[in-house]
């Protein structure tokens, strides 16, 4: 042989050891799988062409197994590795990630799934019962742990039916159960007599099934507070907008000022109310110099104002 065929040759053999080298495998000290199987491009980096090749199998969706470095060597034999750089480990940590997908993740994506229907407002509480109970599923996934496949429900209605698909698809889940919605709704703190102008603490809330609170036709805080009860009533009662109205501002036949506005001049004369009248509602108010009966309209407790269109100093 040549003096130059055996250098080639000797280049070629070291070239080859080269890259024998870099193309063996690299063990990873910590390794996280999603699936039930863990392959050779999970254990190992620079797996090349056995990398899907399966090794072993996980551990348990959402726990942690350890690996010995003689087990691994083992199984990595029996797939056609028989050397790799273990890089000093003795064991390998191998996770699953997973999620507990139970009856609380369930009911969420029942309420999520009518809320955004438009079934569920925002001041409603949904309580969703199953009519079987449970038991915690553990699932391999590090995203969504579960699905709502479809669901059949009645606007009105308490029952319903579900079938949910989990993460993995291993498992498809039926079940049916009942919705009780109910909203918070205002009702007399204690016993108050009629005329009673409501204040906060006068009202409390309370949960009240949403198909009472329609027929009820029920009234918001917020349009009860500053309003008075237009009869006695007592503690408990939910109150609707037609046992309350607007507070009296001028009570019948009470003494008040007539007021009349023309420009810069203001005329005041006292009268006395013939009717009773909330603030901005009108009543008849008599003059009690002239004698006469006008319209007015009721602008503050014991003030009036006259109302309609120009009126002669003489016609009040």
């Amino acid at each position: 042989m040549s003096q130059l065929s055996k250098r080639l040759a000797l280049v070629s053999v070291i070239s080859l050891m080269v890259a024998t080298a870099e193309a063996a495998p690299t063990l990873r000290g910590n390794v996280t799988v999603t699936d039930q199987l863990v392959t050779v491009a999970d254990m190992f980096d620079d797996a090349g062409a056995l990398a899907e090749m399966a090794i072993f199998s996980a551990p348990a969706p959402g726990t942690t197994g350890k690996v010995d470095i003689a087990t691994i060597r083992s199984a990595a034999a029996r797939v056609g590795i028989t050397s790799f750089e273990a890089n000093g480990f003795s064991s390998v940590n191998v996770t699953r990630v997973g999620m507990i997908v139970d009856e609380a993740l369930l009911k969420d994506l029942v309420v999520t799934d009518l809320t955004a229907r438009g079934l569920i407002g925002s001041d409603v509480n949904a309580n969703v019962q199953f009519s079987r109970f449970l038991d915690p599923i553990q699932v391999s996934t590090n995203g969504v742990a579960a699905r709502l496949e479809g669901m059949r429900y009645t606007a009105g209605s308490r029952d319903f039916s579900a079938r949910f698909v989990l993460a993995d698809n291993s498992r498809v889940i039926d079940v049916t159960g009942t919705i009780d919605m109910t909203i918070e709704m205002p009702h007399l703190a204690a016993n108050l007599p009629a005329g009673t102008i409501l204040l906060p603490e006068h009202l409390v809330m309370r949960p009240v099934p949403v198909g009472q609170a329609n027929a009820y036709a029920h009234a918001p805080l917020e349009q009860l507070v500053g309003m008075a009860l237009n009869r006695q009533s007592r503690e408990g009662m939910m109150l609707r907008l037609s046992d309350v109205s607007p507070p009296i501002a001028v009570a019948k036949n009470e003494l008040v000022t007539i007021v009349y506005r023309r420009g810069p001049m203001t005329l005041t004369v006292k009268g006395q109310a013939i009717t009773s009248a909330s603030r901005g509602s009108s009543l008849q108010v008599l003059n009690l110099m002239s004698k006469r009966v006008i319209s007015a309209t009721a602008v503050a407790p014991g003030t009036v104002e006259v109302t309609g269109g120009p009126v002669s100093f003489a016609g009040l």
